[in-house]
């Protein structure tokens, strides 16, 4: 895998995927995109939240809304590493099993979220999860 990150203005930079995907981080104070580390924040709830839709398909679970809320510390002086970080599943739907969802969950964090396990080497990561049940239409 390779990427390139261009410098545009400020604190401004565009970043390249290798499979031609653009992103625009941006690290000032007045920023108009995501720093370097809310990225790396969102990219963790993105790759748990891709195995947690996946798992609870296949468990054939009745679900129409999957949201992964993440709150993170980061240490007081420099390097801001992160030094906790939560993700909390919000799965929307009828009759969704809990069990399914803390297991969907589970095997995200112990076996295939590249994301959190990599980060999980040097943070301290923990996760929830809640069922909302969906109205009958």
């Amino acid at each position: 895998m390779q990427a390139s990150v261009k410098w545009v203005d400020g604190d401004t930079f565009i970043g390249r995927s290798d499979s031609g995907h653009n992103v625009v981080f941006d690290a000032g104070s007045d920023s108009a995109a995501p720093s370097p580390m809310e990225m790396v924040l969102m990219s963790a709830g993105c790759c748990s939240s891709v195995d947690v839709v996946s798992i609870l398909k296949k468990a054939k679970q009745d679900f129409d809304h999957v949201e992964v809320k993440l709150s993170a510390e980061r240490a007081e002086t420099a390097p801001r590493v992160f030094t906790k970080i939560n993700l909390h599943f919000v799965v929307t739907g009828r009759d969704v099993s809990e069990k399914h969802l803390a297991r969907a969950v589970q095997l995200s964090a112990e076996k295939y979220c590249s994301v959190a396990l990599m980060l999980d080497k040097a943070v301290e990561i923990t996760h929830s999860h809640e069922v909302v049940e969906r109205e009958a239409k």
